[in-house]
């Protein structure tokens, strides 16, 4: 069930970051963010709904959904479309691909959590392996002021997606399940986001578009219901620190489908990045041995 879940993230959100690129245009940000969780949440709510499966919830219950709304399915979101604006999206990913680490140091700082050796080094692994993947973008890339923005909007972004995944940890604990935190998580976000339009005077427009059209249900149904279902059902699986990792994956598939789309080219470095990348996922996965000790082993 665990690597199911797991590939079903990775193969969804590699996905997502072209879709989220092809959305930009007409619609304002926050307004394309909107439509996409209040799409979800409706999905959500009537899939609970029909099922009986709609846990009830408590204030303090309803009231991290809020926040996890706030961090998970709004700020989040903000932070990464606009940084798609000004830097490259494989540089966005490697930014992303941080909340492996940002979840376990998190995770130690404020749910007392120890961090796993072999976590830490995967996790190393994997951001070195990407910097070789992503060198070329890296070195490229010049420091102007946008792209310094984006950097710190990206980096914003991941941090948010973070205390989400905590949030949602918290929520699994109390034995809420992912499917009603989300519904009301992405029910929360699209809210807050209507309201931060409407104060500052958004227009609430739609492109009839088949692109636009497309990349909204997929974003929609497949990237939200179905993936962040999956992920965060993971977080409770294996805590937020190993589910995190799948993050590190997510610029490896968007790769292979820049080789078709936007016509990347594979180079050596890139290849050994990924190389790397492959054998940090093995090495957060893998399980640390018991130490037996001598009177049991006698007995």
């Amino acid at each position: 069930m665990n690597l199911s879940l797991y590939l079903l993230t990775v193969l969804i959100w590699g996905t997502t970051w072209i879709a989220l690129k092809l959305q930009l245009g007409e619609v304002a940000i926050p307004v394309s963010i909107a439509y996409r969780f209040a799409l979800a949440a409706l999905v959500l709510f009537a899939i609970l709904l029909l099922s009986g499966r709609l846990q009830p919830m408590n204030r303090r219950g309803q009231l991290i959904c809020l926040a996890q709304g706030l961090c998970l399915f709004c700020i989040n979101f903000m932070c990464f479309y606009t940084a798609s604006q000004w830097i490259p999206s494989g540089l966005v990913a490697v930014i992303f691909s941080t909340a492996t680490l940002w979840n376990a140091l998190n995770a130690r700082i404020f749910m007392g959590r120890r961090i796993a050796a072999n976590v830490l080094a995967g996790g190393a692994l994997g951001m070195f392996g990407l910097a070789l993947l992503f060198w070329p973008q890296l070195a490229g890339h010049e420091a102007s002021r946008e792209s310094l923005i984006g950097l710190g909007l990206a980096l914003i972004g991941t941090l948010c997606f973070s205390a989400g995944n905590l949030l949602s940890s918290l929520q699994q604990q109390a034995g809420l399940r992912p499917l009603t935190t989300n519904a009301w998580g992405m029910f929360y976000g699209a809210l807050l986001l209507v309201g931060y339009c409407l104060v500052s005077g958004i227009p609430f427009t739609f492109e009839n578009s088949p692109r636009y059209i497309g990349t909204l249900l997929y974003l929609a149904i497949p990237g939200s219901v179905i993936g962040f279902t999956a992920y965060l059902t993971l977080v409770g699986r294996l805590g937020p620190e190993r589910a995190a990792y799948c993050t590190v994956l997510f610029p490896v598939v968007a790769l292979n489908i820049s080789v078709f789309v936007e016509g990347y080219q594979w180079t050596l470095p890139a290849l050994l990045g990924l190389v790397l990348v492959m054998l940090g996922n093995v090495l957060v996965f893998r399980q640390p041995r018991s130490v037996v000790s001598p009177q049991a082993d006698r007995a």
